[in-house]
Formats: structure tokens, sequence, C-alpha cells
């Protein structure tokens, strides 16, 4: 591999020896757990529909943070490139400027790898990943199925390590990580978000009211308390076997529930409500006074 300087690019040009990788397609029993947060595909995705004409793909950084026994993906940013047969040419220049932008932002944030969209590895990232080796120990290598060749975006994570014979012609082999999808609570609520759009037919669903979505949140406790109460009937009747885990978990759960009267938790109920429906009412009201003021101004 040669890397070449030309500008604000690196341009790596593929060795007629270099060995192509070749990634298990298996789970990882050994390795650091890759957990995504949803901000990081959906950043993906949008880069790869944004991507320039004639464009197979796209790249990018990975940015989080490492610690024993997992990596977390929270942020990510697409990096111009250009591939062609023999050669691919990476703006390194627009790569260290995002992440100095990102680090005033989000100091805890590091480069821990890369990301490509696509299903394949192919001897290109093996030349973009000796880059990344450079930023990160042991980076990470995300790959992201946007074309749904199986009928569903697959995401992979891999590692790196260096094959071959000593002095001879050295390849790389990447080993495939286990990955689990993690998200904040503010995150959640754009998933969900997201989900119901799936039965709207223009594909597109509005924000709803505080109101519904404290509807929305006491009908699936209700949905959860119902799926927990059949679960202990069917115990005590001896269908199920009993799971001391989950009595456990039920125990914990009941113990932390305040011990106060049906009365008192709905007077208090009533008052929150109340309370929230008069900041509703005070936030419309100043916002009418000011679209007024803006017309009154303008005349």
């Amino acid at each position: 591999m040669r890397a070449q300087p030309n500008g604000s690019q690196l341009n790596f040009r593929t060795p007629s020896r270099t060995a192509a990788p070749a990634p298990d397609l298996k789970m990882a029993v050994h390795g650091p757990v890759v957990k995504i947060h949803p901000v990081v595909l959906a950043s993906i995705a949008d880069s790869y529909e944004r991507r320039n004409e004639g464009a197979s793909r796209v790249i990018g950084t990975l940015l989080g943070t490492v610690d024993k026994h997992s990596v977390e993906v929270t942020n990510c940013f697409s990096v111009p490139h250009n591939e062609s047969e023999d050669e691919v040419a990476v703006d390194m220049e627009f790569a260290k400027n995002m992440y100095e932008l990102h680090k005033k932002v989000s100091p805890t944030e590091v480069i821990i790898g890369w990301y490509a969209t696509g299903f394949d590895i192919t001897e290109h990232s093996v030349l973009i990943h000796e880059y990344y080796s450079r930023e990160a120990v042991n980076p990470i290598h995300l790959t992201v199925d946007t074309a749904l060749q199986s009928n569903k975006m697959n995401i992979r994570a891999y590692i790196s390590a260096q094959m071959g014979v000593p002095g001879k012609t050295v390849g790389v082999m990447f080993t495939p990580l286990t990955v689990k999808y993690i998200y904040y609570d503010t995150e959640r609520i754009g998933v969900g978000l997201l989900q119901r759009t799936r039965d709207a037919p223009n594909r597109a669903k509005g924000l709803t009211s505080d109101l519904c979505q404290v509807g929305g949140a006491a009908t699936r406790v209700q949905d959860m308390l119902t799926t927990v109460l059949a679960y202990i009937e069917e115990v005590l009747s001896g269908k199920v076997q009993a799971d001391n885990s989950v009595g456990r978990f039920l125990t914990d759960l009941v113990s932390k529930v305040p011990k106060i009267s049906a009365e008192d938790f709905e007077s208090m109920l009533n008052s929150n409500i109340n309370d929230l429906l008069m900041v509703t009412y005070l936030a419309n009201l100043t916002q009418a006074q000011i679209a007024l003021n803006e017309k009154l101004v303008i005349l």
C-alpha cells in the first residue's frame, strides 16, 4: 500500500499483492461489544441519501467512548472521498477540521473508527482502515447495508488483525464484533416517532401534544401490567415454570411503588395536570402576543 498526499487529500493505491479481507459473518465470541445509538444510524442513512452522483458508497468517522468491555458509538460525520479500481482518495483535511469542531462541542468523544455503507469489505476498506489505525487504537469498522440487499439493513462491526508470514505478503483479516443498540431518553422519543410513520399513508407524522403523550404512556403502562398479571396467574396455576430472576425483578419493582391512597393519588394527578394545562395556556398566550406585536410593528 502506498499513500500519496495530494493537497488536502490522501491518495491510497492498491498494491497488486494485497490480500483481500475475509470477514466472518458469524457473531463474535471475543472482543468488545459495539453499542450504537440511533442518531448514528440516522446520520449514516442521511449521508448515503445525499451522496454525490455516481458515488457507490459513503464513508465517515465514528466518534464515541471506549472502555474495557465495550465501544459506544454516539456520533459520526461523513468524509468526502473518491474511489476507482486501483486508487481511493480521502479528504483528510476535511476529516480533521470536522473532528476539531466536534471536540469543541463534545470533548469526551474521540475517534473510535470509521463506517462505510454497503455489505462487503473491499480492498479499499483495508486501505482506509490503515489510515484510521493511526488515529485510534484498534479502530472499529462499521458497515451499514443501506441498499437493503437482504431486504433489511444489516449492520456489522469489525476489528482488524494482520495475518500472513513476516517479511512476506501481509494481509488483514476483519473479525466481527457483537453489535447492540442503545439510546438516551431523548433518542427514544425520536425513534418512537419514526416507528409511527410506518403506518401513516404519506410516511409523515407530526409531534403529539403533551396530554396525548401522557395518555399514550399510561396505555403502555397498562398493557405491561396486564402482561405481568397474566404471567403471574400462569405461574400460580402451574402452566409456566417460575423464573427466580423475574420474581426478584417484580419484587424490586413493587417495593419501589410509593404507598399512597387512591384519593391522594387522584388529587395529586389532577393538580399536576392542571399545572400542565396552565403552563400550556400561558405559552400559547405568549406566542399569540408576540405574533400580534410583530404584525403591529410591520404596520
